[in-house]
């Protein structure tokens, strides 16, 4: 879900809205062995029975119910907001031509492609209410790591529970079944004063029948310290109006650096709650529906509407993904 309410100085509300290397998309296969690569991401850890629980608790009715989680948050200023200094080594990823879709300001996605099955709603209990956020299967070592916003797995100090991830959500229905999450992380950033700038969280989900989510979804590739302003895909479910949560919408065009107050990607776009933790592409292909994960879908400015924040995947965001994918 995403956050947009007051501004960032003023800023952010949540909702439902990654190189040092580089990880190649539409693949189930493992990525290389993970390597240290900044501070320990925090993490929490749900037990079988709590596992069990959440995917019994995940009633159809209950997903159509659910709200998205910037509806259930209280305003909040930015007036803890640092901007970082990105650094880390670059990687350079080819030019792809203009495509059909492009610019894209929102709508819903008809494309087909990977990334119907790979991104999904995120369900999950905050302060005893249900809420929905979006997330994306990417490469692992695992395969079974999902990346999403760090409100979307702990906020106001608390984890969230009863945490699952619904691949190709389709209005209550699960057709890749609902995956709970044996572990949840973010970055130590968000932990400690939810610094905007580094508003990510993963899951490691367990295996279902037998099987590991990307080996049953497939997965995105994804990609850490890629620089600013480029070409961008963004998908989530939003699911606050004018949505309404049972479709993948996505929004595209030329993204650029937040000139406000985070060090965060700009792109237009007119995504509501629900959409938060949603994926960012780069050099992606409508054809085949697959790309590299770049960022998630974080938070707007009510001033400056229509437009979406997502953090930027640098070293920081490395090291969570690197714990996550070894989990």
């Amino acid at each position: 879900m995403r956050r947009h309410r007051t501004a960032a100085g003023i800023l952010l509300a949540v909702g439902a809205l990654f190189t040092g290397g580089l990880v190649q998309a539409g693949t189930a296969g493992a990525a290389p062995a993970p390597t240290p690569s900044g501070p320990t991401a925090p993490a929490h850890t749900a037990s079988t029975a709590e596992q069990h629980k959440a995917r019994a608790f995940w009633t159809a009715a209950r997903m159509r119910g659910a709200t998205p989680l910037d509806l259930l948050l209280p305003e909040r200023t930015a007036k803890s907001l640092k901007a970082p200094k990105p650094h880390g080594s670059p990687t350079t990823v080819a030019p792809t031509a203009a495509l059909a879709s492009f610019p894209q300001a929102g709508g819903p996605w008809a494309g087909g492609g990977a990334v119907v099955i790979t991104s999904g709603r995120v369900f999950f209990t905050f302060q005893g209410r249900t809420a929905s956020c979006t997330g994306n299967a990417v490469t692992s070592q695992n395969a079974s790591t999902v990346i999403t916003a760090g409100h979307c797995v702990k906020y106001q100090g608390s984890w969230h529970t009863n945490w699952v991830f619904v691949p190709g959500y389709d209005n209550g229905n699960a057709p890749y079944g609902r995956w709970t999450a044996a572990r949840t992380l973010t970055t130590p950033q968000w932990e400690a004063s939810e610094d905007i700038n580094y508003d990510v969280g993963a899951a490691v989900v367990s295996p279902l029948n037998g099987r590991t989510l990307t080996s049953v979804v497939g997965a995105q590739g994804i990609q850490f310290n890629g620089g600013y302003n480029k070409p961008m895909y963004s998908f989530g479910f939003p699911a606050a109006s004018p949505y309404d949560g049972t479709k993948l919408i996505y929004c595209s065009g030329n993204s650029s650096k937040d000139f406000l107050f985070s060090q965060d990607h700009s792109l237009g776009c007119d995504m509501t709650g629900g959409s938060s933790g949603g994926p960012w592409f780069t050099g992606f292909s409508e054809a085949t529906g697959t790309g590299l994960q770049v960022s998630v879908n974080s938070f707007g400015y009510t001033f400056l509407p229509n437009r979406m924040f997502g953090p930027y995947f640098g070293d920081v965001v490395k090291a969570l993904y690197d714990k996550a994918q070894a989990s």
